[in-house]
């Protein structure tokens, strides 16, 4: 069996390699039209601040390893530029311009995305403007950043590569300004949740810049739509990336809903010869069944993998994908996984989410932070749709936890009864996840009412009434407008303050203690209480952002963030 691999980083060499581990026999050839293959582009971003200290170092494998080591070879700038289905072979050129044509019994395509670079903004090919996809991009945009001693830049889309950009150029001590054209960064968060990582941006000095886009671009400067001028003398585009699918096209693949490369569950595209993988095919969404795009490296490989065991009779398919994700933005990781809430409304479930706000870890331990978690569900099953984490602490582990159970159908029973590991320096007894699930069935069982944050704004406007069960001391560090403080510890002997008559909406710091205070005032026959999910700490991290951002007055006395 002959196989013709277009495109050498993580879906293409994956595949090369696993066909190899099950075929010995297998004439195996790379196509690679860059000068590397089989680089980490997971780590580029972390040259710039020299992370990873030698750009040599994000090369995984060389072609000469790939012969010595699996007798793969590779053919590195050399572009594939023509399939011929009838023929069965591959037109290939050269970096002299010359070219060839190869044989194949099987063909994986691989070929990636490349990123949006929108020609309607004025100066986007100028010698100042750079996006980051391999090894070549990011030694060249460092070389320029070292040469004219760069020191304010642009960096345009906050994705995860915007933000890890971004992030990184910080701690080279660069000043950056983040500019996206939506209300908010990191899109497979919620928008209450990404507050979270605003602010988080802001604090580390980053100028963010939010629903403005770029018109110009100069020499030492950006032009906005909305006419504020930025200064930039360097610019780094991020703001998305685009399947290469022309090869498939003009070869008469087909192509998906999503305008990415269509294929089963097995990655055969229309041609049953022909696989593809990576971040230029569609998936299956594995909560919906819709078609997706996923641009990341776990499902490049798993894509590969699959690829490859079909191609050599081994019987394996995929059957969706959930998406799950993370990303260190300075102090804090962001997880996720699954659907958020947008996804949802877009799916047409009915669901409903919990916001909380415990430990990591047990609070008496060094490092133990508050750990943000919002879970949503299905109602009335409990089933579990997904899960976004932001922390100090490991987000990632417990967003695992939650892919784990979404792969399996997994509900809110579930993840209650899940047995975790504890010990006080790593988790709590009751961890994170089993507590959104306790929180989780209290709403669906209708043991208690909730409101966001999001919320809580529109209710200090309407004058609501709004009852703080914390401490008379952290009332006085800060409370909404209109608050009344009731502490808990004085709520029995002072319930006859709280009205009947009328919606009364409940918080302390991080929800509990207004949990435990609905509970007692409920047995005394109150019927209209609210909990407000994220309590205080979930308002201030909410609303800040948005205050310094849109530069409105703030409904709170003094923010508190701990």
């Amino acid at each position: 069996m002959k196989v013709l691999i277009v495109g050498g980083v993580a879906g293409g060499a994956s595949a090369a390699a696993r066909i190899r581990r099950l075929d010995e026999s297998a004439e195996i050839i790379i196509f690679e039209r860059g000068p590397h293959v089989s680089f980490s582009n997971c780590c580029l971003p972390y040259y710039f601040s020299r992370t990873v200290a030698d750009s040599q170092r994000l090369i995984m494998m060389t072609p000469e390893r790939f012969k010595s080591q699996y007798n793969i070879e590779v053919r590195t700038e050399q572009e594939v530029t023509a399939i011929n289905r009838e023929g069965r072979t591959l037109k290939i050129r050269k970096a002299d311009g010359t070219e060839y044509e190869e044989g194949y019994d099987k063909v994986v395509l691989a070929p990636g995305a490349a990123p949006v670079l929108p020609g309607s903004i004025e100066g986007i090919r100028g010698e100042n403007v750079f996006a980051v996809r391999n090894v070549v991009d990011i030694t060249k945009a460092d070389d320029y950043l070292q040469k004219h001693e760069v020191q304010d830049i642009a960096v345009v889309g906050g994705g995860f590569i915007g933000c890890e950009i971004t992030e990184n150029l910080v701690h080279a001590g660069k000043h950056v300004t983040l500019i996206e054209a939506i209300d908010q960064i990191m899109t497979p968060f919620d928008f209450d949740m990404v507050q979270i990582l605003h602010k988080e941006m802001m604090d580390h000095g980053v100028d963010l810049i939010l629903e403005d886009s770029v018109i110009k671009i100069e020499e030492k400067q950006v032009t906005l739509k909305s006419g504020a001028v930025v200064p930039a003398q360097m610019v780094i585009m991020a703001v998305g990336v685009r399947p290469e699918t022309s090869l498939a096209k003009e070869a008469g693949l087909m192509i998906g809903e999503t305008g990415a490369i269509a294929v089963n569950e097995k990655f055969q595209t229309s041609d049953e010869d022909i696989y593809a993988v990576g971040d230029a095919v569609e998936v299956t969404n594995r909560i919906t069944g819709k078609p997706m795009r996923l641009a990341l490296a776990w499902p490049a490989q798993m894509e590969a993998r699959i690829a490859a065991d079909h191609m050599c009779g081994k019987s394996d398919r995929k059957l969706g994908f959930i998406g799950s994700s993370v990303v260190r933005i300075f102090d804090l990781y962001a997880a996720c996984t699954g659907l958020n809430e947008k996804a949802c409304k877009g799916a047409g479930y009915d669901y409903d989410f919990v916001y909380v706000l415990p430990a990591d870890k047990v609070s008496v331990m060094p490092g133990s932070n508050v750990m943000h978690f919002k879970l949503v569900f299905e109602k009335p099953s409990g089933k579990l749709l997904g899960a976004q984490a932001i922390g100090k602490g490991a987000a990632d582990r417990r967003i695992d936890t939650i892919a784990a159970l979404i792969c399996m159908g997994g509900t809110l029973e579930d993840l209650k009864d899940l047995e975790l590991c504890y010990a006080p320096v790593v988790s709590t007894a009751k961890d994170v996840v089993n507590m959104a699930a306790l929180v989780g069935l209290n709403v669906l069982d209708g043991v208690f009412r909730q409101v966001p944050v999001t919320k809580v704004r529109e209710l200090v406007e309407n004058n609501a009434y709004i009852v703080d069960v914390r401490e008379k001391g952290e009332y006085a560090a800060g409370h909404l407008l209109n608050a009344v403080n009731i502490p808990l510890s004085e709520l029995r002997q002072r319930a006859q303050e709280i009205p009947h008559d009328v919606p009364v909406y409940l918080h302390c710091r991080s929800s509990q203690r207004s949990y435990n205070a609905i509970m007692a005032l409920q047995h005394m026959g109150y019927d209209n209480l609210y909990n407000i999910s994220g309590s205080f700490l979930g308002i201030c991290l909410y609303e800040y952002a948005q205050d310094v951002l849109k530069k409105r007055e703030k409904i709170v006395t003094e923010y508190n963030f701990r």
